[in-house]
């Protein structure tokens, strides 16, 4: 029995490598806008225009506190109601980069936050500006805190990315979907699903174990 279902499984791999890519696809974008947007914004947080931050603050709270899910559904049926009108691909990068964006910026106030403020009042009795202190003596600090925070949050964004399945995109996860009503034997179809999902992840959970060794490390010679 399950060998009959191994092979009508085997037909399927064409599409669930289709699917793979556009995951690949839709979490490469995502975090790609998500990073850039989310750098600037923990610069800003991390910054003392109190009004800016507190309004980050709100907008990184609200989306850190509401399922992804509500997300995607906001972003794919609410918005058309107020004439932003989006097809499932690009709603999707909007709602999964919109997230990644508010987890990265966390992790880079933190990381910006964690720079002694002795060697930011060093940069600014040697005479350098604003954006000189922040480029050259804060962030090439702040990446040792903010690096191995971030590979992992992109292993939850890519994780999260199969949630866009639910407004059409046709990814690895809704593959699997459409495969398993015709393949009634879930735990292969999923299996595979599963399998997949940790072929795109496992490189980036080693990164992120690599990069928290290696920065522990170098924290105990300073």
């Amino acid at each position: 029995m399950w060998g009959f279902y191994l092979k009508e499984l085997l037909p399927t791999i064409p599409f669930f490598l289709r699917g793979l890519w556009m995951t690949t696809v839709v979490s490469a974008l995502a975090l790609l806008g998500g990073t850039v947007v989310g750098f600037l914004l923990g610069i800003l947080r991390a910054g003392n225009q109190k009004t800016v931050k507190r309004l980050i603050g709100a907008w990184v709270d609200l989306i850190r506190g509401t399922p992804f899910l509500v997300q995607i559904f906001i972003v794919f049926f609410i918005l058309p109601e107020f004439g932003i009108s989006l097809r499932a691909f690009p709603a999707a990068v909007l709602a999964l980069g919109n997230e990644a964006a508010c987890f990265i910026c966390e992790i880079v106030m933190s990381g910006i936050q964690s720079v002694p403020n002795g060697q930011r009042e060093a940069a600014t009795a040697s005479g350098l500006s604003s954006f000189q202190r922040l480029r050259y003596v804060v962030l090439p600090q702040a990446m040792r805190t903010i690096l191995p925070p971030l590979v992992g949050q992109f292993v939850l964004i890519i994780k999260d990315s199969s949630l866009v399945s639910v407004i059409g995109v046709v990814d690895v996860t809704r593959v699997g979907w459409l495969t398993v009503q015709r393949i009634p034997q879930g735990i292969l179809v999923f299996g595979l699903v599963g399998i997949l999902y940790f072929v795109v992840c496992y490189p980036l959970i080693r990164l992120a174990n690599r990069l928290e060794r290696h920065m522990t490390v170098v924290a105990t010679k300073l």
